[in-house]
């Protein structure tokens, strides 16, 4: 009789987070409202395109939602958006006259004119 081993190889997350998106992450976190856990990406239906991005705080994780331990604390992706999200590289981005969230999608396959929404 042989005994069977199964390997379960860890699964990649489906948003790549970069470094200053994670250092946002971790100021977003050390200023959070009392309760938060995390912060959650959702891609809500709004905008002309269908689909936009939205970061927020979210008190309780959700059974389906796709939980990334960063340096700073946790980072949700919504269980409804990560087929949306899949292979996406979220990224933040500051200069003289503005800063936020800068999201490279693979699965977007337009979006806009004034880049608030995509669609898949």
């Amino acid at each position: 009789m042989t005994d069977t081993v199964t390997k379960i190889r860890a699964r990649p997350a489906a948003v790549l987070l970069t470094p200053a998106s994670e250092a946002r992450i971790a100021k977003l976190m050390s200023e959070a409202p009392e309760g938060a856990i995390g912060v959650k990406l959702s891609t809500p239906r709004r905008g002309c395109s269908g689909l936009a991005y939205s970061v927020d705080y979210v008190t309780e994780a959700a059974p389906f939602d796709e939980k990334i331990e960063t340096p700073g604390g946790l980072f949700f992706i919504d269980g409804a958006s990560v087929l949306y999200l899949v292979g996406s590289t979220m990224d933040w981005v500051e200069d003289d006259f503005q800063a936020g969230f800068v999201f490279n999608n693979p699965n977007a396959k337009g979006s806009c004119g004034c880049g608030e929404s995509f669609t898949v």
